[in-house]
């Protein structure tokens, strides 16, 4: 199962498949079990095994605001600081009760140490850029549910409309009105 999660990522020797699984730990986490805190420095990436996760902050009002909504099988950490080894600006929080796969920043460097196979797993932090270009593109509402829609429909079982309003950037109240039009649109098909 460790060995098929690193294959997606690129072409691996066995003996590098072997490397990844003595490195890579699976662990539990309890529902509402903080991965990363606010204000230390992340230092493990994660691939979701089963559960749900999210990234937040708290506005000026003390309201969560989502950064970024994770789904079983994929990768996420807290990129920025992961990439500049800086503390953190955000939580990184369980959901629900969950089980990932951890890899710290000191197994990867081994990892890379001992083979430039594992060069190849930079697309793991590519992946971390898309949230950005998602909203670089500046979507309308109709536009950003119908990514969702297409892209990450798992985020609509896992996750209250809440959480996935604040991640859309928009209220709860158009989220609301966008899934009313496109349960339109489906009703006339």
């Amino acid at each position: 199962m460790i060995a098929e999660i690193l294959r997606r990522n690129g072409s691996y020797s066995p003996t590098d498949e072997e490397r990844f699984v003595q490195e890579a730990r699976v662990r539990k986490v309890a529902k509402d079990e903080i991965l990363v805190r606010r204000g230390e420095v992340c230092r493990s990436i994660f691939f979701n095994l089963s559960g749900a996760f999210y990234q937040y902050r708290h506005n000026d009002h003390s309201e969560e605001v989502i950064i970024d909504l994770h789904t079983p099988d994929e990768w996420f950490f807290n990129h920025v600081s992961f990439i500049g080894q800086t503390p953190s600006n955000t939580f990184v929080n369980a959901f629900v009760e969950s089980e990932v796969l951890e890899l710290t920043i000191e197994s990867l460097h081994s990892l890379i140490a001992r083979s430039s196979a594992f060069l190849q797993l930079a697309k793991v932090f590519e992946q971390a850029t898309t949230r950005v270009h998602f909203f670089d593109h500046r979507m309308s509402p109709d536009e950003k549910y119908q990514y969702i829609l297409d892209n990450r429909r798992a985020l609509l079982q896992l996750f209250p409309l809440k959480h996935i309003a604040s991640y859309l950037k928009i209220s709860p109240e158009t989220l609301s009105r966008v899934r009313e039009r496109f349960s339109g649109r489906d009703a006339l098909s």
